[in-house]
């Protein structure tokens, strides 16, 4: 956004919380920390010499290499100068009558700037359970989204995960053999499919480098952002060993690719297909763990398959249980009550731990928001007016908000895709929208009441259509106590979705009110 914006010859500051750049990678340093998305497309497409002068390493890279190419995406494009690192945005409030946003610091710098746009991400207020006793246990504790800067020897340590998502999964999969005893305690399982992690071979990347246009092209115009093709639109009129031919194909593949063995609207929508997929994901995961009550812990029964984000195995995870030194704690069935000075007390039982990892994940789609005081017209908060859940046009613009713009906000496609598709996607359109307004002498965007209930309506009719309304999941919240749960992405696929919005922009931005600051009437409905 930094770059497009300068690009316009716009004067722009960032104001960024961590000491670098990096966002999610700056902040999740945990041991086998990796991203979901294959690494030829988990990076940016608006500047081919980025691609060109970078190579990954694997298939899935691990953090830091995803943190060295942010850090190199930076000094390539000379971003640093505009960033105050170190910086935390604490408000941010509109004035109408100069159309201007105030922005205030922790240190109490307060900025006065005509748009505000937040780009603070998914998943980034970590989301830690209230447990009694916390603050009586003798022993340490870390969140793996506030992971320290350093490595942890847990070599002699009773080590405890709280957790089985996918960081959970990453996390236990690398610590498993590592401590000198690891305990999960799982209240969820989840179907984790093989990613089938390799290095990248210079042939290879000389392939996806040579075809990266189309590569691109496809991803863009793909439900979920990426390049993958399905073997089979639906499976009517296949057999059941035609249907098993076809998971075992993509099983073998692994990763996202096997969420494109059929459509994956698809697959999210048509419950009997997706239960048998679930079931062939549950045999794999029986064949994989050798103890059957061990197994049946693991196997998940209370979703269906992607009605919660699919976490990868990049580790054998599912073998981890194999392991003499490694403890299996079904949380749901006897929940924890309290941590005690040496350990934690569950329902049925206490674990003597040394050192405690919270998995528990985030806060998700709202929460990093939420955190700043956003007030727009009239002294409306932000928190006032998403009290019953986010409500938003397009992801984009929230009404009662003016020039305010969120990059990947509630009621876009974001978390369900590949998320670099998704946030290229939200910059390009501000920043052409911004480019408009200048082009059109217009001083003020905002998204009408009527448009913005339409939207939310729609997210709302599409997601019950799925098969999410059928998972408690951090996609409506269920994870945080007392929060209002509502599905909160875009559910119809980026290439719907990106459409949407061009047809919005091409249309004299249908569903926002632009004006001029010394013109009436306003312009309705654009």
């Amino acid at each position: 956004m930094l770059h497009r914006l300068r690009e316009l010859g716009l004067s722009v500051r960032v104001f960024e919380k961590g000491d670098g750049v990096g966002g999610t990678w700056y902040w999740n340093r945990y041991p086998g920390a990796r991203c979901d998305s294959e690494s030829h497309i988990y990076c940016y497409s608006f500047a081919e010499e980025l691609h060109e002068d970078w190579e990954w390493s694997e298939r899935y890279p691990e953090q830091p290499e995803i943190l060295a190419y942010l850090q190199f995406v930076a000094d390539r494009l000379d971003l640093r100068r505009d960033i105050e690192f170190e910086t935390e945005v604490t408000s941010a409030t509109y004035d109408e009558s100069s159309s201007t946003w105030t922005v205030e610091t922790a240190d109490g710098e307060r900025v006065s700037t005509r748009f505000f746009i937040t780009a603070v991400g998914c998943l980034s207020k970590p989301f830690r359970p209230d447990f009694d006793g916390l603050d009586d246990f003798e022993g340490e504790w870390y969140h793996t989204a506030r992971w320290p800067d350093e490595e942890i020897d847990f070599g002699d340590d009773h080590v405890g995960v709280i957790g089985t998502g996918s960081t959970g999964i990453q996390f236990i999969s690398e610590v498993g053999g590592r401590a000198d005893h690891l305990t999960v305690f799982q209240r969820t399982p989840n179907y984790a499919v093989p990613a089938r992690n390799r290095p990248l071979g210079d042939e290879e990347y000389a392939d996806i480098r040579a075809n990266y246009d189309d590569i691109w092209e496809r991803a863009r115009d793909s439900r979920l952002g990426m390049p993958f093709d399905w073997e089979q639109h639906t499976a009517f009129n296949l057999s059941d060993e035609e249907i098993e031919e076809v998971l075992e194909e993509r099983w073998q593949q692994g990763g996202f690719r096997f969420l494109h063995a059929f459509e994956p609207g698809y697959i999210l929508s048509n419950a009997e297909i997706n239960e048998t997929i679930s079931e062939f994901i549950r045999e794999k995961i029986r064949e994989k763990v050798d103890d059957p009550e061990t197994a049946e812990k693991l196997v998940p029964t209370d979703h269906p398959y992607g009605s919660k984000r699919p976490p990868m195995d990049y580790n054998d995870y599912y073998g981890t249980y194999n392991r003499d030194d490694v403890t299996l704690v079904d949380v749901d069935e006897a929940p924890i009550e309290a941590f005690t000075p040496d350990g934690i007390r569950t329902a049925d039982d206490h674990y003597d731990l040394d050192t405690v990892v919270f998995a528990t994940g985030f806060d998700a789609m709202t929460g990093a928001l939420l955190a700043i005081d956003i007030e727009g017209r009239d002294g409306q908060t932000l928190e006032a007016k998403w009290e019953a859940g986010p409500r938003t046009y397009l992801g984009l613009g929230i009404h009662g908000f003016p020039n305010l713009f969120t990059i990947t906000g509630p009621q876009s496609p974001s978390v369900l895709t590949n998320m670099p598709m998704a946030i290229e996607q939200h910059v390009e359109w501000i920043a052409d929208c911004i480019a408009y307004m200048d082009e059109q002498g217009y001083d003020r965007i905002e998204a009408t009441e009527d448009a913005e209930t339409q939207w939310v309506q729609n997210t709302n009719m599409l997601a019950e259509n799925m098969l999410f309304s059928e998972a408690k999941s951090w996609y409506r919240g269920a994870n945080v106590p007392g929060k209002t749960q509502v599905f909160t992405p875009f559910p119809g696929g980026l290439d719907n979705y990106r459409e949407i919005c061009d047809r919005v922009a091409g249309d004299d931005y249908d569903g926002f009110e632009l004006d001029r600051v010394d013109d009436a009437p306003t312009v309705e409905g654009r």
